[in-house]
């Protein structure tokens, strides 16, 4: 029996087709998936909205969904169209009005040969309310140690995709930056430029500037990033999408994270311990708060996935049509 602690409010999930109480085990401890990371998934949010649930971009999150199994050579079970509804059924069925909606495609018991031959892929689908994923960062900032170790590179596995054994080097390096006492933990690349966070995009800000990297410099090209670049030309701000050195990082006017669990949070302050021969350096990004663009940016964007800004409604999928 499992208990729902850090799962507020979730009372069933979806599996193979059927609800299911949260409590209620039914995946086998030998399931491929578990022993190898073969699984793909997405993170996704739904936000309360004057007409209820919505949730934000949901037909990019399953677009990306199919892409990642096919990066794993996943038969999926099901369509896009009967994984929409499943979505929409979950967060009904828990009465939620905002959520984190995870679905998950693996490979589950069958074999445990390093291939999968003999193990069927299942979809589970689950919802709960969560809250902001580094805590209330919006008005403090968050503090970020960039780690020793590079992200995965572009050229050795297919970036663009959600797959669940890639996460271990995020979980890994997540924990050791709370260890240190920082709340994130940043990436570089092999190339020695900033790639990413744990599991966020990254924005700078120089001279009223906005600018991002893009997957050849390792990253995930998230869906809120992509929104967020939408959202900064409809403000009227100049956008690039190009590498972002150390040295670029360091003396920006401001900077943040994005990605559907963050949503927003921006970095204000900078240990680098990339290189540990060298020992730690500290770096203060502009005032050492959220900068004006950034906030501007987080109202926004908060302005979106609520409803309020008719242009971006395009982006809102409504649980009770």
């Amino acid at each position: 029996m499992f208990d729902n602690t850090h799962f507020p409010r979730a009372r069933k999930f979806w599996h193979k087709g059927k609800l299911h109480d949260w409590s209620q085990p039914s995946i086998h401890v030998m399931s491929h998936a578990l022993h190898y990371g073969t699984s793909v998934f997405e993170g996704i949010r739904a936000y309360n909205t004057p007409k209820g649930p919505a949730i934000f971009r949901l037909p990019e999150h399953i677009e990306r969904f199919f892409h990642s199994a096919s990066t794993l050579f996943m038969e999926v079970p099901y369509s896009k169209e009967e994984i929409i509804e499943a979505i929409k059924l979950v967060i009904k069925e828990n009465k939620l009005e905002s959520a984190y909606i995870r679905p998950l495609l693996f490979y589950s018991y069958g074999n445990l040969g390093l291939l999968p031959k003999f193990s069927p892929v299942e979809l589970t689908i689950g919802a709960w309310e969560w809250g902001a994923y580094l805590g209330r960062h919006e008005e403090k900032g968050v503090h970020v140690y960039i780690v020793p170790w590079r992200r995965i590179h572009h050229i050795q596995l297919e970036m663009t995709a959600k797959l669940g054994g890639v996460y271990v080097q995020s979980a890994i390096c997540g924990q050791m930056a709370r260890s240190k006492g920082f709340d994130e933990a940043l990436f570089l690349n092999l190339e020695g430029n900033i790639a990413e966070g744990a599991g966020e995009n990254i924005f700078i800000v120089k001279e009223h500037v906005l600018k991002t990297n893009d997957k050849t410099e390792s990253v995930l090209e998230g869906i809120t990033r992509a929104s967020l670049l939408e959202i900064a030309k409809d403000l009227g701000y100049q956008t690039s999408i190009e590498p972002i050195t150390k040295e670029d990082f360091f003396k920006a006017d401001e900077a943040f994270f994005s990605g559907t669990a963050v949503e927003m949070a921006p970095i204000v302050h900078i240990t680098d311990g990339s290189n540990p021969q060298e020992g730690k350096r500290e770096y203060t990004i502009g005032s050492g708060k959220a900068g004006e663009i950034t906030t501007k940016l987080v109202t926004a964007y908060k302005d979106s996935v609520s409803g309020k800004i008719k242009k971006h409604e395009k982006w809102l999928t409504y649980v009770y049509d």
